[in-house]
């Protein structure tokens, strides 16, 4: 298991019930990044990969 994982299984038993929007998402994203700016380029790889998911050319 990553150590990523246990902030993932967090995230579901805590939240694994709720509907989101993709914008409620973005903003949860820009104000993490605005609280951590260290980690702008990750949650900008996060981002851009949940966006294209359904392209068939990536």
């Amino acid at each position: 298991m990553y150590f990523t994982d246990r902030g993932i299984e967090e995230l579901v038993e805590r939240r694994g019930g709720e509907d989101v929007t993709m914008e409620w998402l973005a903003e949860r994203l820009r104000e993490f990044v605005d609280l951590n700016p260290e980690f702008e380029t990750p949650i900008e790889r996060l981002a851009t990969w949940l966006a294209r998911l359904d392209d068939e050319d990536e």
